[in-house]
């Protein structure tokens, strides 16, 4: 598939999608890229390192987080992504559900929005990405309380699939749709554990896959450690995600999942 103007073999290789938080709140990194100098230093680092695509967010969606105003998210993620986008050759995603945002990101230079509810939220969004020819990453993510699960991996594809037809409906081309199963997101921790071990059940829906579960807490209850001691969990997961053929890992730690990776792939 293409983002932006680079090429990404899906089918062969896994790819590495670097975290940039531009948030003063967010769960592992909250605060310390929070002014555009800041926030370019680690665009470099990671891209140095190995990211493939870098993904920028404004807005902390960690557990019980605090949703911000439009306004504000805009106002953290529009100089920076101009930024990047002026300095280094590489695809810009930027992490948000809300039309508006996308809409000013992309204007600035987005190359990929990646929506933690599938476009499930707002329904303005697959139109703004249909309209700019961006690519998409599509979480899966769900309000338990209105829909409990029946059938947990079956309803997560079900979902992933209800997603895909709203993309489709807006006009947005089948070759630019990414899926991420949603790891941390409506899920109970043994379910984020039987997600990521069964994310090959998903390679049925025909979709370029992205894990993302560096440091969340799935790790953190497994090892019994604080966010900054979870980097060798986090390396297991990408680990399985190369093995069950994802596409991409969304991470936060590039320079030793990049080596993870690529020792993987020798192996295999």
């Amino acid at each position: 598939m293409k983002i932006g103007t680079h090429e990404f073999d899906c089918k062969n290789k896994t790819y590495v999608m670097g975290i940039l938080n531009v948030t003063p709140d967010s769960f592992s990194d909250g605060g310390k890229w929070g002014t555009v100098d800041l926030a370019l230093k680690h665009a470099e680092q990671m891209i140095s390192e190995g990211a493939a695509i870098v993904d920028i967010g404004g807005e902390s969606t960690r557990p019980g987080y605090t949703r911000i105003t439009e306004d504000e998210e805009i106002a953290r993620i529009e100089p920076v992504v101009e930024q990047v986008k002026k300095h280094f050759d590489i695809p810009v995603s930027i992490d948000t559900y809300k039309s508006r945002v996308a809409k000013a990101a992309i204007d600035a230079g987005a190359d990929m929005v990646n929506d933690i509810w599938g476009l499930q939220f707002d329904p303005k969004l697959a139109d703004v990405i249909a309209a700019a020819g961006v690519s998409c990453c599509l979480m899966h993510n769900r309000d338990l309380e209105s829909r409990p699960y029946r059938h947990f991996l079956t309803d997560v594809a079900a979902d992933l699939c209800e997603s895909v037809r709203i993309a489709k409906q807006a006009g947005i081309a089948e070759e630019t749709i990414i899926l991420d199963p949603g790891v941390g997101f409506a899920k109970t921790y043994e379910q984020n554990l039987q997600m990521i071990r069964s994310l090959g059940t998903l390679q049925e829906l025909g979709y370029p896959l992205l894990l993302g579960a560096s440091r969340k807490s799935v790790i953190g209850i497994t090892l019994d450690t604080p966010v900054e001691e979870r980097l060798e969990g986090s390396l297991v997961t990408t680990v399985f995600a190369v093995l069950q053929r994802c596409a991409f890992v969304r991470v936060h730690d590039v320079k030793e999942h990049v080596r993870a990776i690529q020792m993987t792939q020798a192996l295999c």
